[in-house]
């Protein structure tokens, strides 16, 4: 039983720590439209509907854009 303390509370300070990191790296947690056919499954994706140019535009955009002048974009545009 102990040793399931020891686990369990090096395990709880990790995912503490990885969430300040999240939080303090002021960058939205993001996904990608192309994840699911990477996998061989052939779905339109809620954000594109299936254009994945418009994908490639916006991590494009987002890439050129000033760090920490634009955290977020508009993704129904």
């Amino acid at each position: 039983m102990e040793l399931f303390f020891i686990v369990f509370g090096v395990l709880a300070v990790l995912m503490t720590i990885m969430a300040v990191g999240v939080i303090f790296s002021n960058k939205p947690i993001s996904g990608s439209c192309g994840g699911m056919s990477a996998l061989g499954m052939d779905v339109a994706c809620d954000i594109c509907g299936g254009d994945k140019s418009k994908c490639d535009k916006e991590n494009d955009e987002a890439a050129n854009s000033a760090l920490g002048k634009d955290i977020s974009y508009d993704a129904m545009k």
